[in-house]
Parts: C-alpha cells; structure tokens; sequence
C-alpha cells in the first residue's frame, strides 16, 4: 500500500481516458462511456419520483379491503331468543351458500340481529356484498314483517371513524343540544372526505302519545285503532288537477297537522254516534325519544360526533379540513356552547410518519459516517450515498403507481432499506478502491473493480429481493397489510443495483476516488483519526488470516461449535415468549363497562362516571369521553370511556403500566364489571384470549362456559375474565290460554299486535317541525304505567266481542293469559350456524401470549365435553398460529429462491449449501436480540426474520466468490479462503455496519408508535452480528466440506460414465451392439 507509486494518485490519472480505458465493462462500461446519459436518467428518475411524492397520501396503515358483509336488522321488542329464531338463524341459513363463504358470525341481542359473513379473502368485497343483497331479497318475506328494513355494509377498515368531537353546552337542554347537533353534523358533512357524521348521545325531538289504558277499555278503543286513525288523519294527497279554459290548477287534500296540540284532536272512533278524540284516550306531548344513550367529556354531558372519512381520502388533509371548519362553527354556536375535539386519529398519523421520517434521515446520516469511517475520501463516501437519495426518491414513482399510501409499513421499509440500499455501492466502490491501490487509473479501475463484483453484487441484490417478494405475496391478512412493504423494499433494493452499476463507477472513473493509505495520512485531525482506524483495520484483516487458518485446520471442532450455538439459541424459547402484536404506546386506552342485566341508562350512567372519575385521578391521563349505549347494538348495560394519555415525553409511565394501574384503581368498584382494553382494531378493542364453546343448548354453554372462566380467572397473569353470555337478563313470560283467547275470537298474533305497540312502542305517523324535520309520532304506555306486573296485567287486548251498540270489547291481558318473571340470555351469540359462548381474557403485565394460551389450552383440555359440544381456542391466539403458518410458507418459499440464484451464480449445487448455513446462525442473534431487548417473538419480528434471511447471505456470497476467483486463477483451497477473508472483511463489516446503523433508529423505538416498528429491526440487528462473526468463520470449513461432497459426487458419476462407456465398447467390439447405436 505504502510502495504506491505516484503515478497512481497523481494528476495523469485526471486527464481524458484512453480509448483502451473506455472498452468492454459492460453496464458499468456503458455508464462510464456516457456520462451525461447516466447522469439525465438518475435526475429523472428522481425528478419523477418528487412528482409521485407529492401525489401521494398519507395514512397510518395501507389500505386493505377486506370481503367482509355485515347485516344489522332491527326487531324492536323482540327478545335475543325471538332475534335468533324469527331473524339471524334465517338470514345465516340464507348467506351460508354464498361462494367463497368463509366464517359466519352473528349476535342476537333485545331487538337487533348482527350477522357478519366473512368471504375468503380472494373474493372481492362489492361482488360479495350484491351476492349477501340478493340472498336478502329471497328471504325477505320470511321474516317478519315488523322488522326494520336489514342493513347491508361492507367492512372497511379505513372507514372507522377518523375524528370524535363533542358538543357540550351549559345554556342549552339536552333536546336542543341535539338540534344543535344535527345540524353541526350536516356542516361536517360537507367538508371534502368526510363521508358520514354519526351523533350519539342526544334526545331527538319526538311526539310522545301516552295512551291511557283505563281511558280505552272504558270506550272500547283499541291501540290498533289509534294507530291506525293517526296514518289515515296525518296525510297531505295530491287529488288531481282542474282545467280552466287555457290553464289548469293542481288540488290537493290537505290533512298534515302543523301543530303537536292538534293531534290530540283527531277522531280515533265513534262511539253512540259520538267522536272519541285521541286527547280522550291519551296524553300528547311534544318531547324527545326515550333515552338510550349517554354521552360524557369528563363530568360534562355531551353530544358525540364521529367522522367517517370517504374511502380513499387523505387522513391528514380531510382532520386539517374539519379543524377548520370547526372555527367557523364554534363562532355561529350560541353562548355557553362549545365544540372540543376529543379524539383525533390524524395526531397518530402524524406523529408515526414524523417519526419514521426522523429514522429514515438519522439512519442515513449513521450510514454515511459508517461510509466515510472505512473509505476516509469525502468523494467516495459522497459517490457511495448518492445511492440512498436516488433509489428512496425513486420508490416513490411505484408507490404512486401502485397506489399506495404514505403510512407507517411503506416508510418503515424505506427506513429499514437505508443500509441495505447503499451495500451494492459500498461494495462496488470498495472493489474501486482496491484496484486503484493495486496501482490502476480511475478508468481501468472503475471499469475493472466494478466487473470483478458485478456476478457477486446481483446474486446478494435478487437473494434479498427474493426473500421481499414472499412478504409481499403472503397468505392472510398479515399478507394484504405487508404487500406494500414487501414490494417498496423489493423496488428500492432494484433501484440501488442500476444505481451501483452505473452511477457509482461513472461518478467513480470521471470525478475519481483515491486509495487510503494510513501510513501516508494527511490532512485534518479528524481525518488522520479515520486513517489511525484504517491502519488498526488492515491489521485486523492479517489478523483475521490467522483466525480462519485455524479454523479450517480445526473443521470439526468449528463446525461443533457453531452446532452447539445454535442448539443452545433455541433454548431461549421459553424465554421470550410470543405474541400477535408487539406492544406499542399508542397514547390512549379504553375501559369497557358492564352493568348487572336488568339496570337502566341512569344506573350504567352513574357508574360509568364513577369509574371515569377514578382513571383521571392516574397520572398522565389528559381526559375521559365515555359513551354509553351508543351504535346500532349498544343496550343500556354496556358502554365504553376512552382515555387520552398525554403524549409520551410528558409522563413517566407507558401506556401498559397505566393499563395496569387502571385495573388495580378499579377492582374496589362494585356493581359493575370493567375491563381494560387497547385502542385499534374495527369495532374498537378486543381481548387477545378467546376461547369459543359451541354447542345447541343456551344452559349447558352458559354452564360449560362458566366453568371454563372459573378456571383461566385463577390462572396467573391473566385479567379480565368474563364471557360472552353474562348474566341471564330478567324478563317477563305471557302465556297465553288458546282455549279462552280462542272463545273470545284472539289468536297469539292478535294478542301480541295489541300488546306489543302498547309496551315497545310503535312509531304511527309523522311531523314536520318547523324547520323542515320530520319528526316520529309514537304510541306508545306512558313509563309510570309500564312500570310493574300489575300494570302488564291491565293492558287492554281487543277482542272479536261487540256490544249491542257496537262497540269493541276489551279485556285485560290477565284475563286470558298468565304473567310469570323468569330470566332469558341477554345475547346470544353463534359462529358457523351454531350457538357459541366466548370466554374471553387480557393478559397481564409481564406474561406473554404464548404462555398464557398454554395456561388456557390445558383447561380447555380438562374439561369434560357433553356430545355435540366442541371448545377451541381463538382470538390472537388463533390468529398468531395463522400467521406462524403463513410466515413459514413464505421462509421456505424464500430458501428455495436464494438457492436457485446461487447456484445459477455459482454453477454449482454444492456451494450454495455452504453460503445458506448462514441462514440458521443468523437465528442465534434474534432470539438473543429478542431477549436482551425484552422483545416477543411478534409478526413484526417473524417478517423481520424473513427480511434478514435476504441480507445474511451477502456475506458468504462475497467470500466464497472471491475464494472461487482465486481458486480459478491457480491458488490453493486453503491460500484461497484465507486471503479471500482478508480481501472481503472490510466490505463485509462496512456493509454490515451500514446496515446495522441504519436500522438502530428504528430498533431504538423512539416515540409514540415505536414498539410497533422496533421488534422486526431489533431481530434483523441481532441476527446481523452474530450471523456476521460465525459466517467469516464457519462458512469457510463448511466451504470445505460441500467442495469436497461436490467432487466425490463429481468422480462417482464420472466414474460411472467412463464405466458405461467401457461396456458399451465391448459390446461393439464382441458384435453385441450395432456401431453408432445410442
């Protein structure tokens, strides 16, 4: 190094190169050969790419779309038994037919039936949804005719709502409050994506008819009768036109009533040739619906608003647009009235790019010093990084192509890339810098280094496409999320390749790169520092010669040690248990609240707040918004309060150990049954330990799945137990006598038409407001006579009966019934067409999943089935098996890709055996890494173990292709091995620690969001160094053994070629064969 002589770094090497300088080399050549042309298509490509940036939107995660159909049927009055029976039961037997039915889930509570169809995930979403409507219509006769019209939605997980906002007031009612409401939502609704408002919490303005039941047995009049007269007398009808010479006028019957008051005087019946009016029979009042829901910020009541954005639409842009729109709001609003932003999805958004962009930028910073620390030229480390700009900037022009997003999966693929996008240069103009040492000008080195490594660099480049490919194309769910990350690495990683080939040599041969030379170092202290490092580098690499010699004098001492390293890591197993998802800090956490069956909204209410009061009193908790009976299946006993956590940096305990402490500040409270929940997921939070009890009987599963709780509440580390079915809900039981019903001219279907409209209530008519709102008129007992026995037995039930006069006869429901208390499920809820009760559980501070579903599993084992009943685990469970089982597929998918292309690189079906023994030491690191760092084996970092099996095998590629060069020009095998580990350690380890640095960010786990990302880059870490250090010692001996393998295999069928060969000689000879005979 130090006999350079100056010819080498003088100035004869800047003059114009000669024509034997610009021959052959290929791509690179060509690039070397066309500057200009090289340097017009990077710019485009980053011209486009800018272009495509700033096209792209911004989201938290990709957008999947997911074949999943739900029904949601309205049934007032109807218990969850009649739901299932007259309802759900129906509808599944409908839908299970469907092609591509994959899982049928359905919950049958007090009036509302919930089925959810979910396809398989090759169907697509709005075909499965027309097949879902069209099975609906056959059906549709069948089910009765009181239910509300069935909703049909298709799932969308971008469609959960983005914002939630509360409109609070200390002048305004309640009712008004609504008002207000509807109309703030009407405004929301027509910013740019937003697609729906929905308001919950309120009291909507309704005509309230009290019937009086003394009132209309005493006249004879019927609920049917006063149902009936309020359609026939609240009418506005077009009745034709009138012709007028040349013109013509419209007529039309007017019959609307305009003011609440006058309804009371409709004629409902005539009786002794007098008009019964309504207001004879009933009470009429201008109120508001029955309260079914509550809305609270804190100790404030509250009306609720959650925006659903239009699928597709920017996160970000649609949460700035609604801000703005919410000032103009908040300055029309009356005084005391105010509008508060209370969850806001967009600030998650935000603050995960931000910080995956911070990664992304420090990783490349950490990567350009690692550059600079081996090369010490500030021209070949800016040569070197140009690479990262170009190909990031670039994978921009396939993102927009593809349609895909800006979210966390997308970005954190190009922040995982940092350091594998810049190893093909970092090799290539290390080989560059090698051959200017060996005394070449910038041309002829530039040309010759880049030509040399081009076979070794494309094989390392198409191994870790080939491993980003499988992640892209996965099975399940996990696939549709990872398609966008597996396929912006993938492209990226291609991008650096053409980058490396071209640019770096060309910018290599014309702008010129110098080699190091520690014993001639100049310059400033920081580079004479670099040079000293160099210097201790070299001797490092003669030292290392030492280290491979004995080991390939000791192979089966090496080749034991390794086996025993790797028989040992998987020891740690039971050590770092699994789990579905990594923990992440999401900055918020719900607590879902129960109530005993049976208790009203004020009841749920109270305790509600009593538990929202306790979690604020937790440190780091900025506000509490509790809903209570809110969306289509919400009843009065259950509701959920969301807790916002103030940001991460302002508080000292995570979100896990505020969950924690929530759990030990609530278990005091009595009368109500809570449970602590994370953020996310559709429909909000769900338990990770599901354990699914099917069979026909509602007793036995009540029973069975009682019993199953009992066992897994004693469990250690496992919170939260309860099951699906909760407690029996009280009900009152109306049997009716045929015999006596019958002598009256009363069916069951007569008896319940009367007495149903009486207590559920049943919407007659309509009124216009005097805004322009149409507003229910419904009939309904007023509360305070609905309230007991006694008063069910005195409802009025027509009969056939006619006095002399003509007039009905009604007689109580008691006369021809019998009223007995009993309990029936308050949910029933069913999977695959059968009943099913779900046991479900969260898992405690410091116990992973794997463990506790082991726990789980051994009760499920012990329990003794009944015939016809079947228990098995799901939830996260399940879905961590799924994955585990996709994850593998892609693994072997990925072995069998690098293992074609490395004996397409090599022509050789030996080699490639000796460079993937790198595959298996490359777990020892991830399973220590994961240990170290308190990390669970997660689908974060499986994905991260298929990512690092693409990057381990870079460094066996390089040193067995150098070996091989060697070993072609004459060298002995072992002269060959050693001194290939001394030319190719410093473009292992500079590449390797590029790679590492790049990714520590990220492995760092930095801000809200970050334990999400970190787990896969701690694993690839992990697996990075200890796969290094074992690869540049072992892979040399197990060289040695597959060469072997390889030319024994090679003379045993030479051998028995030159054998056959000879006989079919002899044969010739004996005239035992024609001549020329195959």
């Amino acid at each position: 190094m130090s006999g350079l002589n100056k010819d080498a770094r003088g100035d004869s090497d800047r003059q114009r190169p000669s024509k034997k300088d610009l021959e052959g080399g290929g791509v690179s050549g060509v690039a070397i050969r066309r500057p200009i042309f090289i340097t017009m298509v990077m710019i485009g490509l980053v011209v486009l790419g800018l272009f495509s940036f700033r096209r792209l939107a911004i989201d938290q995660f990709p957008e999947v779309s997911f074949p999943i159909i739900s029904v949601q049927t309205i049934y007032p009055g109807a218990s969850p038994e009649t739901v299932e029976r007259e309802v759900t039961e129906r509808l599944e037997e409908a839908f299970n037919p469907a092609q591509g039915v994959d899982r049928i889930t359905s919950t049958s509570l007090e009036g509302v039936s919930s089925v959810i169809v979910e396809f398989e995930l090759g169907r697509d979403a709005e075909e499965a949804a027309q097949d879902v409507r069209s099975r609906l219509e056959g059906i549709r006769r069948s089910l009765p005719t009181e239910i509300e019209p069935p909703v049909v939605q298709t799932f969308d997980p971008t469609a959960m709502p983005i914002l939630s906002l509360a409109l609070s007031s200390t002048s305004l009612s309640v009712p008004e409050l609504t008002t207000l409401a509807e109309d703030v939502a009407q405004q929301l609704e027509g910013v740019s994506g937003v697609g729906q408002v929905q308001v919950a919490g309120g009291l909507e303005r309704e005509i309230r008819v009290f019937l009086r039941p003394d009132q209309m047995q005493a006249l004879g009049v019927s609920a049917q009768e006063i149902i009936g007269a309020l359609q026939r007398q609240n009418l506005e009808i077009p009745a034709g036109r009138v012709e007028q010479g040349p013109s013509e006028q419209l007529v039309r019957v007017l019959g609307r009533i305009s003011q609440p008051e006058d309804f009371g005087k409709i004629v409902v019946a005539t009786r002794g040739g007098q008009p019964v009016r309504l207001a004879q029979v009933a009470t009429i009042q201008d109120a508001t619906e029955e309260e079914r829901s509550v809305a609270m910020v804190n100790q404030e009541r509250a009306i609720s608003m959650d925006l659903l954005k239009v699928s597709g639409a920017n996160t970000v842009e649609v949460a700035d647009e609604v801000m703005a729109m919410m000032e103009e709001v908040q300055a029309t609003l009356p005084a005391g009235t105010e509008l508060n932003m209370i969850v806001d999805n967009s600030v998650m958004i935000r603050t995960s790019v931000h910080d995956v962009i911070v990664e992304l930028l420090l990783g490349a910073v950490l990567t350009v010093i690692v550059v600079m620390l081996f090369l010490n030229d500030w021209k070949a480390t800016a040569i070197t990084s140009l690479a990262l700009p170009v190909s990031v900037i670039a994978s921009f022009v396939l993102m927009d192509a593809l349609g895909f997003t800006l979210n966390v999966l997308t970005l954190m693929a190009l922040s995982l890339s940092i350091g594998i996008l810049i190893d093909d240069a970092i090799v290539v103009i290390e080989n560059i810098v090698r051959h200017r040492q060996m005394g070449q000008n910038y041309f002829a080195a530039a040309r010759d280094g880049t030509r040399e490594i081009f076979l070794a660099v494309m094989a390392t480049t198409l191994c870790i496409v080939a491993v980003f490919v499988p992640v892209a194309f996965m099975g399940g769910i996990v696939g549709r999320f990872f398609y966008q990350f597996g396929l912006t690495v993938a492209f990226a990683v291609l991008v650096s390749l053409f980058v490396s080939f071209t640019l770096t040599p060309m910018l290599s041969a014309w702008w010129g790169v110098d080699p190091h030379d520690p014993a001639h170092s100049q310059g400033n202290a920081l580079t004479r520092l670099i040079s000293r490092f160099n210097g201790w580098f070299d001797r490092m690499a003669e030292n290392y010669r030492g280290i491979i010699g004995w080991a390939l004098n000791h192979r089966k001492t090496t080749m034991a040690m390794a086996a025993g390293a790797f028989v040992g890591a998987f020891a740690l197993f039971p050590f770092i248990g699994g789990a579905f998802m990594p923990e992440s800090d999401d900055g918020a956490f719900s607590v879902s609240i129960e109530t005993p069956e049976g208790s009203s909204l004020n009841y749920t209410a109270a305790k509600a707040q009593q538990v929202a009061d306790l979690v604020r009193t937790l440190p780091g908790v900025a506000l509490t918004y509790t809903n209570i009976g809110s969306g289509l299946t919400g009843t009065v006993t259950n509701g959920s309060i969301y807790v916002d956590l103030v940001p991460a940096h302002d508080r000292e305990n995570s979100q896990v150990e505020l969950m924690a402490m929530a759990r030990e500040v609530l278990r005091p409270v009595v009368g109500v049954r809570t449970s602590i929940l994370l953020m996310g997921g559709p429909g909000g939070g769900v338990k990770p330990i599901q354990v699914n009890v099917q069979g026909p009987d509602v007793a036995e599963l009540q029973r069975l799945s009682d019993d199953i709780a009992r066992q897994v509440a004693a469990l250690p580390g496992l919170v939260d137990v309860e099951t699906s079915l909760g407690s029996p809900r009280p009900e009152y039981r109306i049997e009716v006598n045929r015999d006596l019903a019958s002598e009256m001219g009363l069916d069951i279907g007569q008896i319940s038409g009367s007495v149903r409209p009486l207590l559920a209530g049943q919407t007659a008519t309509t009124w216009q407001d005097p805004t322009g709102e149409e507003r229910d008129v419904v009939v309904q007992v007023a509360p305070e006579q609905r309230s007991n026995l006694e008063n069910l037995i005195n409802l009025p039930v027509s009969t056939a009966e006619r006095t002399e006069s003509g007039v009905g006869v009604t007689v109580p429901l008691g006369q021809i019934a019998q009223i007995q208390e009993g309990t029936a499920p308050a949910q029933i809820d069913r999977l695959d067409l059968g009943r099913v009760a779900a046991v479900s559980a969260n898992v405690g501070l410091g116990t992973s999943l794997t463990v506790a579903s082991a726990g789980v599993q051994e009760v499920v084992d012990g329990i003794d089935l009944p015939p016809e009943y079947t228990v098995r685990l799901g939830g996260e469970t399940e879905e961590l098996a799924e994955t585990t089982g996709f994850v593998i597929e892609s693994i072997l998918l990925a072995v069998i890709l690098i293992f074609l292309i490395l004996a397409s690189q090599f022509e050789s079906v030996t080699q490639p055996f000796a460079i993937m023994l790198s595959l298996p030491l490359s777990l020892i690191g991830v399973l220590l890494a994961l240990l170290v760092t308190d990390t669970t084996l997660n689908m974060m970092s499986m994905i991260g173990i298929i990512m690092l099996f693409g990057l381990v095998t870079k460094n066996a590629i390089l040193l067995v292709d150098n070996a091989n060069e060697q070993i072609s020009e004459g060298a002995d095998r072992w002269s060959a091995l050693v001194e290939a580990g001394r030319v190719r350690l410093r473009p292992i380890m500079m590449t390797t620690l590029a790679m590492i640095f790049g990714m520590l960010p990220i492995a760092i786990g930095m801000g809200e969001g970050g334990g999400f990302r970190s787990p896969m880059a701690r694993a690839v870490i992990g697996g990075l160094i200890t796969s290094t250090l074992l690869t540049l010692i072992v892979v040399p001996v197990a060289y040695t053994y597959f060469d072997d393998f390889g030319k024994w295999l090679r003379q045993k069928v030479r051998g028995k070629s030159t054998r056959r060969v000879e006989v079919e000689q002899d044969d010739i000879d004996l005239g035992l064969a024609p001549v020329g005979a195959d």
